[in-house]
């Protein structure tokens, strides 16, 4: 029997964000130096998860918020982009690597969420070719720098689910939810638009097509904000907007309606709004990125 520590590595450092330290640790603390901390300590935050060139100085406005002194644990709820997965999934590793330092997986939480029954195993592989919970742990290294050695993460792979299995998935995240030492991270790009995503949905009324984007995005960040799981359902049927973290804001949604109805008070605000590109044309494409934090009073 081999005892080596399980890691998975910084398989998308060196592409979609830098693979030295030095150089990330000082783009990070620029974007950060850029953001206020307006709403903290957050309880989740919906940040997301493109190359840093694209979307690190959004995804600030949300880390801003995190409080390290009394974060401990830090679950980071990622779509899967590459393999079927109507469940989610827990890592076979134990320790995720990146450029600044080494991350260690809570173990004993992994255990309590294997017995439920509800979670499949992914392997190394699917982990390492998946980029929705890796572009959250530079920013998580960050943010917890001044407690390093006192946090774990919680990665947890989100598949096509159900509205029925975000219900499950929500009643058996909230307990976590409700503890103040957990920080739960939503990753979640918005509007992929363009024939490349097969997705064109253009409102004319708005003007050029990157108002249109912004006006169908801005109305989905509006209706999470009010953190109704059904409503956020609908405008995803009925618009069809390509949201890649749907699913996972869907899980966080629905934890927060468990504990609404325990009397816990929270609310959830967006605080910075971004696109890749401004469509102009039907040959154009974009991506859309938002960042917000949860409160609880």
């Amino acid at each position: 029997m081999s005892n080596r520590v399980v890691c998975r590595e910084a398989s998308h450092a060196g592409s979609w964000y830098s693979s030295s330290g030095s150089q990330l640790n000082a783009q990070l603390d620029s974007w950060l130096s850029q953001a206020q901390s307006t709403i903290g300590p957050a309880r989740a935050i919906i940040a997301p998860h493109a190359g840093y060139t694209y979307c690190g100085a959004c995804a600030a406005h949300a880390y801003k918020q995190v409080d390290p002194s009394v974060t401990r644990r830090v679950f980071i709820l990622g779509p899967s982009h590459h393999v079927p997965l109507s469940r989610c999934a827990l890592s076979p590793a134990e320790v995720y690597r990146t450029p600044l330092y080494d991350l260690r997986i809570d173990q004993k939480v992994y255990a309590d969420l294997w017995k439920t029954g509800m979670f499949e195993r992914m392997s190394l592989q699917t982990d390492e070719d998946e980029h929705s919970i890796e572009m959250h742990l530079p920013y998580t290294a960050k943010a917890m720098e001044s407690h390093k050695d006192e946090f774990s993460i919680v990665p947890v792979l989100v598949g096509a689910l159900s509205e029925s299995k975000e219900q499950e998935y929500g009643a058996l995240f909230s307990k976590y939810l409700a503890d103040p030492s957990n920080l739960f991270i939503i990753s979640s790009d918005f509007c992929h638009w363009g024939q490349r995503f097969r997705y064109t949905y253009y409102d004319e009324s708005q003007g050029e097509i990157y108002r249109s984007i912004e006006n169908l995005d801005k109305m989905g960040m509006g209706i999470i904000e009010q953190l109704d799981p059904m409503s956020f359902t609908n405008y995803l049927k009925k618009y069809h907007n390509t949201i890649c973290g749907r699913h996972p804001i869907g899980v966080l949604l629905n934890a927060v309606a468990e504990l609404r109805k325990n009397g816990l008070e929270m609310n959830f605000s967006f605080l910075n709004y971004a696109q890749s590109s401004e469509c102009r044309n039907w040959q154009d494409s974009s991506v859309s990125y938002a960042a917000g934090a949860l409160i609880v009073h």
